[in-house]
């Protein structure tokens, strides 16, 4: 199964991420983000892509596992 995973120490928080799905990627009061559902799946793979793509900082990525 693919997981949508974050490196925290390279996100900004811009919330790009969050426009794009914002069932799986939230930034909390602190603009911390948190990943709500890192499954990736066929409904929201289009979306989680972009998330990912959209990214400024490259710190998202999907990965298998």
């Amino acid at each position: 199964m693919k997981r949508v995973k974050a490196d925290y120490d390279l996100c900004e928080a811009n919330g790009l991420c969050e426009g794009f799905a914002p069932d799986i990627f939230q930034l909390d009061d602190d603009d911390n983000l948190n990943i709500l559902d890192d499954k990736v799946t066929e409904e929201n793979q289009d979306r989680v892509d972009q998330a990912v793509s959209a990214c400024p900082k490259a710190a998202l990525s999907v990965e298998e596992g």
